[in-house]
């Protein structure tokens, strides 16, 4: 492949990664601009997710059929036209609706980007290339915060939004003159092909476990994330600036672990890297419920026993989601579809659960995470069971 393929599928992914990160410094002063509750900003995250959850389940089944680089340039220009409506969004309501819009187009990077990994590398090379890509957006993902409450203090909350609709307009162009298809043999499918072809992913319960637990190990990052802000600006006292170094450092530990979790698996093996990461998130979030009621007002220990949960986020991420795109090798597009729409519909409804619970205090939050951590530890065991059936067969 040529030496910027990657580059770019990073960079048509880029907006669609940091623009939460970015975003949320803001969130306060967002809320004083638009005369809004809390809750009500927090809204943006769930409104962005709604729609990427509800394009998502499209542009795997069309990115099969009509292959992967029209796909990704509609995407890429939907995204374009949604970021540049949040610039200028002049109520809440408008604001809200072009959010929804950008989760519309956001989605097709992040489904298609998938499927076109899982076509051009295979097996242990296709590991690589999702923690080479990890790795470099999650230290995007680790600067993102520190820009935006630099952004932020600096021009105010649409300066961020700024800046994400200058990216999106950069890789749309880029998309339209550098992606080349990688599908060559396009899926002549109807509709009752694309219907039975999500038959086949739903009744499969091992497809669906390995769906799930990238699904809620990312759920639980972004709903800590969406309620971080008000937390620690808010609640705790602390400065846009500090806030943002925080932040940071959650990402900052997921992406050290991603540049070595490649050789880290190979050593440990698949059961080690699974096991071991969910523990360590496990333990994290537990003990961040039990710092919630012991000690509430403790910010650097939130943020060191989220870095925690980050490394072991890093640990079990790349190998349950580079297996989930390889159980059914012939509908990889629509198993992209699958894993992203959970994703999203998965963020959309913790988010909403923690801002609907949230009272100023992380007691609330971290339960929820609880809820969602406790699920996935579940599904990872229906992973690791199914392949000791396989081992022993």
């Amino acid at each position: 492949m040529s030496g910027m393929f990657l580059p770019l599928l990073i960079l048509s992914l880029v907006a669609g990664c940091i623009e939460v990160d970015i975003s949320v410094p803001g969130f306060p002063d967002m809320a004083a601009y638009f005369n809004v509750s809390e809750s009500i900003i927090q809204l943006t995250v769930a409104y962005n997710f709604l729609g990427f959850c509800l394009a998502a389940v499209f542009y795997g089944p069309l990115s099969d059929k009509y292959g992967r680089r029209k796909l990704m340039i509609f995407g890429n220009g939907l995204l374009l036209l949604g970021a540049g409506a949040c610039v200028i969004a002049p109520t809440i309501d408008l604001l809200l609706l072009a959010r929804f819009i950008q989760g519309l187009g956001a989605s097709a990077s992040a489904v298609v980007v998938s499927a076109i990994i899982a076509d051009v590398y295979k097996g242990p090379k296709m590991i690589k290339a999702l923690t080479t890509m990890n790795s470099a957006l999650t230290i995007l993902m680790a600067m993102a915060p520190v820009a935006g409450g630099f952004i932020n203090k600096a021009v105010g909350w649409w300066g961020n939004y700024t800046l994400v609709a200058m990216i999106c307009a950069i890789s749309w162009i880029m998309v339209i003159f550098f992606l080349h298809e990688t599908k060559y043999e396009k899926s002549d499918a109807g509709f009752k092909k694309i219907w039975d072809d999500y038959k086949r992913l739903f009744s499969s319960s091992h497809f669906l476990a390995h769906a799930m637990v990238p699904t809620l190990l990312y759920t639980c990052y972004i709903t800590f994330v969406t309620c971080a802000s008000f937390l620690y600006i808010e609640t705790f006292g602390l400065s846009i600036i500090v806030y943002a170094l925080h932040q940071a450092a959650v990402v900052a530990s997921f992406t050290g672990m991603n540049l070595f979790s490649n050789k880290i698996i190979q050593k440990i093996g698949k059961s080690g890297s699974i096991w071991g990461g969910m523990i360590l998130c496990i333990v994290s979030i537990i003990t961040l419920v039990a710092l919630s009621v012991i000690a509430p007002h403790s910010p650097y220990m939130i943020t060191g026993f989220m870095m925690i949960y980050g490394v072991g986020f890093a640990l079990t991420y790349p190998t349950v989601f580079a297996d989930s795109l390889e159980i059914f090798p012939d509908v990889k597009g629509t198993a992209a579809s699958v894993i992203m729409s959970l994703r999203t519909l998965a963020c959309a409804g913790f988010i909403g659960l923690a801002s609907f619970f949230f009272n100023g205090e992380p007691l609330p939050v971290f339960l929820v995470l609880l809820s969602a951590i406790s699920f996935a530890a579940l599904c990872c065991g229906i992973i690791l069971q199914a392949d000791r059936r396989v081992k022993m067969s």
